[in-house]
């Protein structure tokens, strides 16, 4: 079971309290962009054996998205952040380098 906290309204709970939103920090393309573009975003998603950046609802609560970093092999929380950030913080970036050394994730590392 997941223990997460919403970094909006600060409650601590258990996956269940939460809502997994997919894959965190995708460029979306708007009108005017190619069907190649529109393509990757709708169907090219990453899904890593290790760490994976996501995004959250906390349902039972305040009911605002917000952004995971956590490992898909142990199911480790490395930390949440808002979602109105364009890049991961980084003390969450240290945290996981820490543990997994030349982690990468799409242009984060």
């Amino acid at each position: 079971m997941l223990i997460l906290t919403c970094p909006c309204c600060g409650v601590t709970g258990e996956e269940t309290e939460f809502h997994g939103g997919g894959e965190a920090h995708l460029k979306r393309h708007g009108p005017g962009s190619s069907e190649q573009e529109f393509h990757d975003y709708l169907f090219s998603k990453v899904n890593p054996k290790g760490v994976h950046l996501e995004r959250w609802r906390h349902n039972n609560g305040c009911g605002k998205w917000f952004h995971a970093a956590r490992d898909t092999v142990t199911l480790e929380i490395y930390g949440t952040y808002s979602a109105q950030t364009t890049e991961p913080p980084q003390e969450i970036k240290d945290a996981i380098t820490a543990k997994r050394p030349g982690w990468s994730w799409r242009e984060f590392s």
